[in-house]
C-alpha cells in the first residue's frame, strides 16, 4: 500500500481542543509598571478617569443626573464615589473581570465614545500598582431595579462577585474602594491623593473634590475673564509661575477651534539651546494625559512651554503621550502659525516687547526665519547679527553697504574683520547658527541686495599695493620670509593696509584649509592611503601671511641682513597672526611659536654678551 494513502484525509482528522490564555495578573501589573506606565501615579488618573466617564455615560441619557466625583484617602484605603452610569451583576463579570474589555466599546454608548477619557480598557487594572485589594460597589442606572453588585478582586488574580442588600447603595453609582499593598501605603497618604488629584483633574468638568476641598478649578486659566489685556497677562504669568515655576516673559493664546484646542503658550524669560526639546502639559477633555508631550509644537518654537487642552488628539495606550498622527501634525501646523501671528503682531504694534523677546530669543526666530521668507521679510529689521559696523540687524546693514559681504565661520571673521572694516569693507559674521543662511537668503527678500562670500581673494584685493621699487628692493627678504613658512603650506605677500598698529595678517579660506588637512593626512598615512590621499591633490589655493609694509616693526624686519634671523622674524609674525586671528593651533603651529620664542631670546642673550 502507498504510504501517502495510510493517512487520514484533512476532511476526516478531528479539530484541535481549544484553550483559553491563562493570566499572570501579578506578571501583568509589574510589566504595565515597569514598561506601560512611567510610575504607580497614574492609578489615581485611572480611578478618575473611570468615574468621569460613568458620569458621562449617564448623562448621555439623564442630562440632569448629578454629576459629582468624591475621593475619601484615610489610613492606608481610598474610596472613590461617583454618580455615575453604574454596572449591573452581568457587566461586573464582563467588564471588570476581563482584562482589555472596555464598556465604551458597548453598541450603546457607541454615540457617546467621543465625550469619554479612556479608550483602552485597562481600567482599573492600573490600581493593582498601589494596591493589593480593590473592590467595587456599583448599582446601574439604566437597570434601577437590580440590586447593588459587589466585586472584589486581590493582586494575586481572584475575585469575587456577590449582590448586596438596596440599602448598601441607595442610588445609582459606584464606589471603589483600595487598600494599599506593601511598601506603597504613601501613594494613598491624604496629602499625595490631594496633590495627584489635583494634578490630573484640575480641568475636569465635574465636581470633584478630595473630602470637601475642591480639585476642580474651572473656568480654566486661559478662559478667565479679566478687566484688560495687562491684567489678563499678570494672571497667566502667575499661573506659569505655579504650574512651570518661572515668569514668562509673555503669553501666548493658543485656539484651535476645529481641533478643539484651547490653551495658551508661555515664553521662557532665558535662553535655551534648540537641541533641547521642549515638553509641554497636555490635557484630553479636561484629564492631565502628559507633562511631556514633545511633537506638540515646530521645531523651532523652542523657546515657548505650553499648556493645553484638546478634544481631538489621540492618546497613546499608556494614555502618558500623543499619538503621532495626521490630526497631531496638523495641531502642530496650526499651533506654529498661531506662535508666528504673535510674533508679526508684535512686529508691527508692539517693538519694545519684540526687541525684549528678541534679545533672548533671537535664535528660535532665526530658525523660522530660515524657511518663512513672509517672516523674514518681517523681522529683517529686527533680528541682530554680529558685523562689522556693530551688532544691528541685516536691513541696517544693507542699507549702509552696497555689498553685504559674509563669512562662514566665526574664525573667518575673527581673521578679516579688523583689516576690512579699516578698508571699509562690510562684513556679516555669519558662523552662528542659521546667521550664513539667512544672509544668502537676503536678495529675496530685499531685491536687489548684492550678497557675496568674502574670501582671502576678495581681502587682499582691497588691501592697497605696495610700490613696485619698495617691493624690488625687499625681495631678499620676502625670498626668506617665503623660503621660512613654505613647509606650512603658507604663501607671504606684502601690502600696505590700515590699521598701522597690525603687523601682519594670516588668511585662508575653507579650500585651504581642506587641502592643508589633506596633506597633513598624507604625510601620517602609510604608502597606501598616502597615494589615494595623493590623488585627491588639489589646486586649492595656499594659506598666505600679509605683511603690512606701513607697520614699523615689519620695516625693520625688512631691513636685516641675515636671512636666519629674518626666518625667526617670519615665524614669531605668523605666529602672532594666528593668535590675532584666535584659531586653533596645529601642533606645527605650536611648535613653530615656540621654536620662534626661543630662538628670538637666544638672539637678544646672544647680542647682549657680545656687548651690543
Amino acid at each position: 500500500m502507498d504510504s501517502q494513502t495510510s493517512q487520514p484525509s484533512p476532511a476526516s482528522q478531528s479539530p484541535p481542543p481549544s484553550h483559553s490564555f491563562q493570566v499572570d495578573l501579578r506578571g501583568l501589573v509589574d510589566l504595565l509598571s515597569h514598561h506601560l506606565y512611567s510610575s504607580p501615579r497614574v492609578y489615581l488618573r485611572e480611578l478618575l478617569q473611570n468615574a468621569v466617564d460613568a458620569v458621562t455615560a449617564r448623562r448621555a441619557a439623564e442630562p440632569d443626573a448629578p454629576a459629582r466625583v468624591r475621593l475619601y484617602p484615610v489610613d492606608g484605603e481610598l474610596r472613590v464615589e461617583d454618580t455615575g452610569v453604574g454596572l449591573t451583576e452581568p457587566d461586573v463579570h464582563g467588564l471588570l473581570a476581563t482584562i482589555g474589555r472596555s464598556s465604551k466599546r458597548a453598541e450603546s454608548l457607541a454615540q457617546a465614545r467621543s465625550d469619554f477619557l479612556g479608550q483602552f480598557g485597562i481600567g482599573l487594572l492600573a490600581c493593582f500598582l498601589v494596591a493589593e485589594r480593590i473592590r467595587v460597589v456599583s448599582r446601574s442606572a439604566r437597570t434601577p431595579d437590580a440590586p447593588p453588585v459587589e466585586w472584589t478582586a486581590r493582586d494575586d488574580g481572584s475575585y469575587t462577585v456577590r449582590t448586596l442588600p438596596a440599602a448598601a447603595r441607595p442610588e445609582p453609582g459606584t464606589t471603589v474602594y483600595l487598600t494599599a499593598r506593601a511598601g506603597a501605603a504613601q501613594w494613598l497618604a491624604p496629602e499625595r491623593v490631594r496633590d495627584l488629584a489635583r494634578d490630573f483633574g484640575s480641568l475636569l468638568p465635574y465636581d470633584v473634590r478630595v473630602g470637601d476641598e475642591p480639585v476642580t478649578e474651572l473656568p480654566a486659566p486661559w478662559d478667565r475673564a479679566h478687566p484688560g489685556p495687562a491684567d489678563r497677562r499678570a494672571a497667566l504669568a502667575r499661573h506659569c509661575r505655579e504650574l512651570f515655576g518661572f515668569t514668562p516673559l509673555d503669553s501666548i493664546d493658543l485656539r484651535v477651534p476645529l481641533a478643539g484646542i484651547r490653551g495658551v503658550a508661555y515664553v521662557l524669560p532665558s535662553a535655551v539651546s534648540p537641541a533641547q526639546r521642549a515638553t509641554h502639559r497636555v490635557h484630553l477633555k479636561g484629564m492631565l494625559l502628559t507633562e511631556r508631550a514633545e511633537q506638540l509644537l515646530p521645531d523651532w518654537a523652542f523657546f515657548v512651554r505650553c499648556v493645553l487642552d484638546t478634544d481631538s488628539l489621540r492618546p497613546t495606550a499608556s494614555r502618558e503621550s500623543l499619538y503621532e498622527d495626521e490630526t497631531l501634525a496638523a495641531v502642530r501646523d496650526a499651533l506654529g502659525e498661531r506662535i508666528r501671528s504673535w510674533l508679526t503682531g508684535l512686529a508691527a504694534g508692539d517693538p519694545e516687547r519684540l526687541s525684549a523677546f528678541l534679545a533672548v530669543h533671537h535664535l528660535g526666530v532665526k530658525s523660522l526665519a530660515r524657511h518663512d521668507r513672509e517672516m523674514l521679510r518681517t523681522m529683517l529689521p529686527w533680528l541682530p547679527f554680529e558685523t562689522t559696523d556693530g551688532r544691528i540687524s541685516l536691513e541696517e546693514f544693507a542699507r549702509r553697504h552696497p555689498v553685504v559681504h559674509f563669512t562662514r565661520t566665526v574664525e573667518e571673521y575673527r581673521q578679516v574683520a579688523p583689516i576690512a572694516s579699516a578698508q571699509g569693507v562690510g562684513v556679516v559674521n555669519g558662523g552662528y547658527t542659521y546667521d550664513s543662511e539667512l544672509v544668502e537668503a537676503l536678495p529675496s527678500v530685499r531685491p536687489g541686495t548684492v550678497v557675496a562670500e568674502l574670501d582671502a581673494d576678495t581681502v587682499t584685493a582691497h588691501l592697497d599695493a605696495v610700490d613696485p621699487g619698495e617691493e624690488l628692493a625687499l625681495s631678499g627678504f620676502l625670498a626668506a620670509a617665503r623660503a621660512r613658512l613654505d613647509p606650512l603650506g603658507c604663501d607671504v605677500v606684502l601690502r600696505a593696509f590700515h590699521p598701522l598698529s597690525v603687523p601682519a595678517l594670516h588668511l585662508d579660506d575653507r579650500s585651504a584649509r581642506h587641502e592643508q588637512a589633506r596633506a597633513e593626512a598624507e604625510e601620517r598615512a602609510d604608502d597606501l592611503w598616502a597615494g589615494i590621499l595623493g590623488s585627491l591633490r588639489g589646486s586649492a589655493p595656499r594659506a598666505r601671511l600679509v605683511l603690512n609694509q606701513l607697520n614699523p616693526l615689519v620695516r625693520r624686519i625688512g631691513a636685516l641682513g641675515d636671512p636666519e634671523l629674518i626666518g625667526t622674524a617670519t615665524e614669531s609674525l605668523y605666529g602672532q597672526a594666528l593668535l590675532m586671528a584666535r584659531r586653533p593651533l596645529r601642533p606645527a603651529d605650536s611648535a613653530l611659536l615656540n621654536r620662534a620664542f626661543i630662538g628670538l631670546l637666544e638672539w637678544a642673550t646672544h647680542g647682549e654678551g657680545n656687548g651690543r
